[in-house]
């Protein structure tokens, strides 16, 4: 593959996981499906957390607290995604929590309404998050922590395309299935970029043991939560994949503040 063919399928990677624009021309003669994209997703998660990083390494400049300014960095990259993992994990959890059967989950994850286990999910989410970013920002430096934002977005969105690879389709109806099924070389690829981009990020500004604990922390929720959708549902849904992106960047963003 040329490397104009991974920067295309960048920015596809980009469009499907994010509102941010891209040239139309980067989608001619393009049919929608996404199983060789998923390559491209943990180089998407840089792109898509550059602008949360940016704006907590200038609030943290400017002496910001470090909650407030992890909470408004979380803030903006909801608003980039457009909240797309967080739908996907809401709804996840009010199927699981409130589904009696698989069958029952699956009707309950396709109402867009939210419920009470979708809504504490969500505050648990930001919650966590912010105060493990808030953790990294008082005992590291300012660009750290930024640089701690796109790292843990390649890592999580790498998860996906493990979780998306290793199950079935829950529905045969749903999007996730119409989109296609990621074959083995463009997850395998997805995971080693996923922990390359992570190195090069995490590694010079935390040290090799925040590292390791934050691959180690991304790999163990991956493995575990596809393990556990296995047994609820037997198949991934599009909400189960935002569901392993929000759990594993909390895992490895957690990993990282209890590693320093």
């Amino acid at each position: 593959m040329k490397i104009k063919d991974y920067a295309v399928d960048t920015a596809r990677a980009v469009a499907f996981l994010s509102r941010i624009p891209m040239p139309q021309s980067m989608f001619t003669g393009y049919d929608g499906r996404l199983g060789r994209l998923v390559r491209a997703f943990p180089f998407a998660g840089i792109v898509i957390g550059f602008v949360p990083g940016l704006a907590l390494l200038l609030l943290l400049s400017l002496r910001a607290d470090p909650l407030m300014a992890a909470l408004i960095a979380l803030s903006i990259q909801a608003l980039v995604t457009g909240a797309l993992h967080e739908d996907g994990l809401a709804d996840t959890a009010d199927g699981i929590g409130g589904g009696k059967s698989r069958a029952q989950a699956l009707i309950i994850m396709k109402d867009s309404r939210i419920g009470t286990y979708g809504a504490i999910a969500l505050i648990l989410s930001f919650a966590i998050r912010a105060a493990a970013l808030s953790a990294l920002a008082r005992h590291s430096s300012p660009l750290a922590a930024a640089l701690a934002v796109p790292a843990v977005a390649a890592l999580s969105r790498g998860a996906i395309a493990w979780h998306w690879q290793r199950l079935p389709a829950a529905k045969l109806d749903g999007v996730a299935a119409s989109t296609g099924q990621p074959d083995e070389a463009a997850m395998q690829f997805a995971l080693v970029a996923a922990c390359l981009l992570a190195a090069l990020l995490i590694g010079p500004a935390f040290g090799l043991q925040p590292l390791v604990a934050s691959l180690l922390a991304t790999g163990v929720a991956a493995v575990a939560f596809t393990a556990f959708i296995r047994r609820k549902l037997a198949g991934h849904t599009g909400d189960t994949l935002g569901a392993t992106q929000q759990i594993c960047e909390i895992a490895a963003v957690c990993a990282l503040a209890t590693a320093l």
